[in-house]
């Protein structure tokens, strides 16, 4: 398979917040052809994510705020997320804990980078750096809730672990982001788990 790829033209379709563009583009096929393609992208910049959990208490921090995209699906406008937003031109770590503390109230310690995601290959260029930290229970700096001046109304959930897996379980939780942190939150203390009954 070829690895080339040739951008024949850009047109612009929207740029307010992000940019909303159509691409002509010809690439490399398997049997060694090119083919040309057109296709939508829309690019906003990339993001960071955290899961901020509280390992003494096995409790997690979640966010609920409104997302016009899944209401015109037909699902629920308030979604349960965890905290994230652009990077800003911010370092991925630097914006993972601007966005905790902004949006939650907690700044989270001990960040770890667990994984970079993109969150719609197929039209958004959006790539999300996500990462575990710590919180400390009841140790918030502010009640969170976001920025109004960016229309934010963010409500601060904390929930024991295995209730926010219950939660992806029944359909509560659909954002991807969120499902793949906390999947790497089990991975890890079941890892964890095996090792002390070695």
């Amino acid at each position: 398979m070829s690895n080339s790829v040739k951008i024949n033209s850009v047109s612009k379709l929207s740029h307010n917040w992000g940019r909303f563009d159509n691409y002509s583009v010809t690439h490399g096929r398997r049997d060694g052809g090119e083919q040309t393609v057109v296709r939508e992208v829309y690019d906003h910049g990339s993001a960071a994510a955290v899961l901020l959990y509280a390992p003494e208490t096995g409790t997690v921090i979640l966010t609920r705020q409104f997302r016009l995209p899944p209401f015109l699906n037909g699902d629920p406008a308030w979604l349960i997320e965890a905290p994230a937003g652009l990077l800003d031109g911010e370092a991925p770590e630097i914006a993972a804990r601007r966005e905790a503390l902004e949006e939650t109230g907690y700044a989270g310690e001990d960040l770890e980078l667990l994984f970079n995601t993109y969150m719609s290959p197929g039209s958004l260029t959006e790539k999300c750096a996500c990462f575990l930290g710590r919180y400390s229970a009841g140790r918030q700096a502010h009640e969170g809730g976001g920025l109004a001046d960016e229309g934010e109304d963010i409500e601060v959930l904390e929930m024991g672990f295995e209730q926010a897996m219950a939660m992806v379980g029944r359909g509560e939780i659909t954002d991807a982001k969120t499902i793949m942190l906390l999947q790497a939150l089990a991975l890890r203390l079941a890892a964890d788990a095996r090792r002390w009954s070695d």
